[in-house]
Parts: structure tokens; C-alpha cells; sequence
């Protein structure tokens, strides 16, 4: 059967949105809403993966919230709401459970990372929780996915999962009026030349939140000066910039920061280094400073004052958790029904 085109995506509420948050995922919701339907979730359950402070959480959810509303994202033509308040997602990732395979789990190179050495101490939502991920698209049926790099290989196990169901209950489904499936096989949206941002002090890392020094890093709540003075310190190499991009190959530096321009500018790595090819970091440096101070200031003002109005977040999220709750109720009504299950 044809689905419906729809886009669904999440971010975690684990407090300090950096600029890697923004171009590798918030800014493409921006551009997505104008040719797509979206579902935007701030995706607390999977924050507590790993122990959140009771204390905190509130206000990490809050500024995601305030993030997105503050970079563009249209709370009324989309959907925007904190995972916690739709249980479709929790309910839907058991029957999940169920269905993935210890295999294809014990495959996810996340798990490994984040849990490191120590795995027997990792919590099993660690571990299962591309399995919610999985059930955070398909509860909607939706078939795109913004997506990182890192994220791909839990987008190929939504698929796998999704195929598994199909094919469990491909009789069930039939009967019921759905044709040969009843979850799409979610397609990746990869765009863009600054899908992932990394560390302002070692190019070979994803910047990151957890990063022990600041100056990796530029929060989307950094004040216009914080922002310059970071880019001027980021790391960078002796050589001057290349004019084209098979010189950027064995510099992670260079090639980090030119993407970075890139994606704030809306152009590419070579119309870049067309511009600034053959000259010193210093003077790009300059020139990337104003660019980021220009596009993230009125962000992080805005950030700001919406945060300082919980009331406001509160309503958009109530208010988008109940659109949700309206389309992920009718996908469990369907699964209940496919499975086998007694429900009212």
C-alpha cells in the first residue's frame, strides 16, 4: 500500500543544545516543515537511558522545546510535544521487543560507545532503546527520518523491525485491509555539508555536550562574544585554507570549520573555499565569527525569553502531545487488532 509521506524526528532533552544540535537536525526541521507534514518530539523517555536529575529534566525538555520554536519550527503546522505524554510510544516499543532480535541489537555500535567498558553496569534501556526508536516512527507510520550518520544504522533496524512485523502477521494484516504491509520502511533524509558537527578542539570528535572543556563547543545560548571568541580559538593547522576539497581530506580542522560556514551559509564546502582558498585561518575566522554571531544570536535571544515563559512551552507541548496521541491511538488500536490482542 502507498503511505502517506509524513516526518518524524526527535531530539533528547540532555540540556546544552550546541551548534552541532542545530545544523544536524534542528535547522533541517526548518526546511523540511515548507514541503513536508512533520512530528517534531523532545524524546525524554530515551533521556533516561542514563539517570537525569528529577530537578533538571523539566527545564532541559523545556528549552528543546524552546529551540526548536526559537530556530523556526511551526508548533501549529507541525507537531511538537515530549514523548512522555503519548504511552503509544512505550506500548508499541514492547510489541517491538518482541519481535527484534538479540542479534541485531548486539550489532548497535551506539551501545558499545556510550556503554564502554563497563557494559554489565549499562541499564537495558541502553541497550533497547533503538527498539523505542523504532517504535517512536512507526507508532505514526512515518516514512522519513532526518538523520545523522551515527544514527543510520538505528534507522536500517526500524526498517528490519518493521519487515519482521510485516511479514509475522502478513495474514493478520491482509485480513484486517491493509495490503501486503502495515508499517512503510522509513526512508533517511541526509542533507546538507555540516551533518556532523564536530569538536572545536579535535576535529576528529563529534562535538558534544559532554565535552569536559566549553571551548568545543558553541551553545545555542552562547552570547554573541562567547561565540566569536570561541571560533577564534578553535583548532586549526598551520597551512592556509585549500581552494579545493580534496585538500581538506587529511585536516579534520579545516574541514570541520569549513562545513560549519558551509551550512550556516546555505552553500557548499567548494563555493567556500572559492572564497577563501589560498588565504590564512585568521582572516576566516573573521568571516565565520560574524556568519555564526549573525544566524545563532537571535536564537539564543529568543531561546531565552520563550524559556522564561514555561507556561507557553507547557501549552505547545499539551497541545502536541494530544495531536499525536490522536495518530499513535489509532496505529495501537491496529496493532492490538493485528496481533491478536481484546481492547476496547
Amino acid at each position: 500500500m502507498a503511505f502517506k509521506e509524513l516526518v518524524f524526528s526527535g531530539v533528547q532533552p540532555t540540556g546544552n543544545l550546541h551548534l552541532g544540535n542545530y545544523l544536524g537536525a534542528i535547522v533541517k526541521f526548518v526546511d523540511l516543515q515548507k514541503s513536508h507534514d512533520c512530528i517534531y518530539c523532545v524524546v525524554d523517555l530515551h533521556a533516561v537511558t542514563v539517570w537525569q536529575d528529577p530537578a533538571e529534566l523539566p527545564r532541559n525538555i523545556r528549552e528543546v522545546t524552546a529551540a526548536f520554536i526559537a530556530c523556526g519550527v511551526d508548533p501549529k503546522k507541525n507537531i511538537v510535544f515530549n514523548q512522555s505524554q503519548v504511552a503509544e510510544h512505550a506500548e508499541l516499543a514492547w510489541i517491538f521487543n518482541c519481535t527484534a532480535r538479540l542479534g541485531w541489537l548486539n550489532r548497535m555500535t551506539q551501545f558499545k560507545d556510550k556503554a564502554g567498558k563497563d557494559r554489565e553496569n549499562a541499564s537495558v534501556g541502553l541497550y533497547a532503546y533503538p527498539v523505542l526508536m523504532a517504535a517512536d516512527i512507526l507508532v505514526y507510520r512515518a516514512t522519513h527520518v532526518p538523520v545523522g550518520e551515527d544514527q543510520k544504522q538505528h534507522l536500517e533496524l526500524s526498517r528490519d523491525i518493521a519487515q519482521k512485523f510485516n511479514n509475522d502477521f502478513a495474514d493478520s494484516i491482509r485480513e484486517r485491509g491493509f495490503g501486503d504491509q502495515f508499517f512503510p520502511q522509513p526512508e533517511p533524509l541526509i542533507q546538507g555539508p555540516a551533518t556532523r558537527v564536530m569538536s572545536l578542539r579535535d576535529g576528529t570528535k563529534k562535538m558534544s555536550k559532554s565535552d569536559a572543556s566549553d571551548y568545543s563547543r558553541i551553545n545555542l545560548t552562547d552570547d554573541a562574544d562567547t561565540i566569536a571568541q570561541k571560533i577564534r580559538k578553535a583548532k586549526t593547522d598551520p597551512e592556509p585554507l585549500p581552494s579545493e576539497e580534496k585538500g581538506l581530506e587529511s585536516r579534520p580542522e579545516a574541514d570541520n570549520l569549513v562545513g560549519i560556514y558551509a551550512a550556516l551559509h546555505g552553500s557548499t564546502k567548494a563555493a567556500v573555499l572559492k572564497e577563501f582558498g589560498g588565504g590564512q585561518f585568521s582572516t576566516f575566522k573573521t568571516a565565520l565569527a560574524d556568519l555564526a554571531v549573525a544566524k545563532l544570536g537571535p536564537i539564543g535571544a529568543e531561546m531565552k525569553r520563550l524559556v522564561q515563559d514555561p507556561a507557553y512551552i507547557d501549552s505547545v507541548l499539551a497541545d502536541g502531545s494530544a495531536r499525536a496521541q490522536a495518530l499513535a491511538g489509532e496505529t495501537m488500536k491496529s496493532v492490538k487488532d493485528i496481533v491478536g490482542f481484546i481492547h476496547r
